[in-house]
Parts: structure tokens; sequence; C-alpha cells
């Protein structure tokens, strides 16, 4: 298949394509807005290539340099490219920033993703999943109202096609909370404060998290 992953250089996002790579897609269009993040993801998947799935040619690689927030620039990808699977990784996701930074939270995370949603039913992509978080369930800050936000996106366009009738997208969310080492996640604030002698902020003494790792929650978005 022709696979589409934004934020393909984040730490989800590159892990995405990483696991994508080793299954042997068709073509494998990297989005990400940081020119360093696209040139090391870029390389990487490069490198991993093989093994390749059973009776899959060479995989293409394309590096996309683009904001999820130009939808005229999204479009012309999705136009170009014409991807049948689209993972939706590229998010503002740190708490503290998205806190006291609203509108471009809101911009990419909301109509970042509602530029995507719409050039996958446009161009007639079978299947749009969203890399969404645990905080978009009774968000209590910006980031997780953001996010929150971003699946209600889904779930209309969903409602539309099956009202009306037309369009065969199906637009999936996921959720996570803390997987280990990635962008945003509270362990590297945790080790910090562990080197630094402490204290270790938390939420509540009783308070109780699971983690998983980078690669069993890619592993869970694939299936």
């Amino acid at each position: 298949k022709r696979v589409l992953v934004t934020g393909a250089g984040g730490s989800i996002g590159s892990e995405l394509c990483r696991q994508i790579m080793r299954l042997g897609p068709a073509k494998l269009v990297l989005v990400d807005n940081s020119e360093f993040n696209l040139f090391q993801v870029d390389a990487e998947v490069r490198r991993v290539a093989g093994p390749l799935a059973p009776g899959s040619g060479p995989a293409a690689v394309v590096t996309c340099l683009a904001s999820v927030n130009d939808g005229v620039r999204i479009d012309r990808i999705f136009a170009e490219h014409g991807p049948e699977t689209v993972y939706h990784a590229a998010a503002y996701k740190h708490v503290p920033i998205v806190e006291v930074n609203e509108p471009e939270g809101a911009e990419t995370n909301v109509l970042g993703t509602l530029n995507v949603a719409e050039a996958a039913q446009r161009h007639h992509a079978r299947r749009m999943v969203l890399v969404s978080t645990d905080k978009a369930v009774r968000p209590s800050n910006v980031m997780g109202a953001t996010k929150r936000l971003a699946e209600l996106i889904l779930q209309s366009l969903h409602e539309q096609q099956t009202e009306q009738g037309t369009g065969s997208t199906v637009f999936t969310a996921v959720r996570f909370g803390n997987v280990l080492g990635s962008s945003g996640s509270v362990v590297p604030i945790f080790r910090e404060q562990i080197d630094h002698g402490g204290p270790v902020t938390v939420t509540h003494p009783d308070v109780t998290r699971y983690f998983m790792t980078i690669p069993e929650a890619v592993q869970l978005i694939l299936q």
C-alpha cells in the first residue's frame, strides 16, 4: 500500500515509519515540518528497508517538508501520492507549552487534523488513523481539549459520510497514555528531578501510572 505519516520525524511518527517499512509498503510518504527530523527519519527508514514482506518490491520513500497547517500543501501531497492509509501523528503535545500558546496548539492539533482528514476524504484514502491521547478524556488542559476536538472532527466526518452515503474513508482514533521515551512523556521529567536530588512531582500520592514503550504503542496503532 501507499502509506503517509504526518509528524514522521517525531518519536511516535518515526517508529511508525520504521515498522511500516519492515512490512513492505509500495510507497512511504514522510511528512514533517522539521527539516532536521525529516532528514533523520528518511536516512533511518532507508537503512531498515529490509527484510521486506514476502512478495513486495522495494518501497519508494518520499520526504515532504510541510506543515499540516498548510491545507494547500497537504492537498497537493495527497493529490500527487494518493496514499491509501494515513497515520496522523503530527501534534503539539507538551502540556505546559500548549497551555501558554493556545492559538498555536489549536491551529496544529485541531485545524491541522481537519486539513489532513479532509484531504484524505477528498483523495479517497481508505483509512486515516489519528494518534490521540488519554488527556482527551474529560480534558483538564488546553492540549487535551485540542486533541478531543481533533477526535470530534473525525467522528463528525464519519457521521457525515454515513448520512450522505458518500466517501469510503474509515476514520479511527487511538489514545495513549505514558509512552516511555516519547516526546511529551513524563518520564524524562521524573528522571531529571531524580538526577537533581528530587523532589519528584506526582499528581497525587495514590496515583498509579501505566507505561508502554514506543514500539509497543506503534504495534497497537498498526494493529
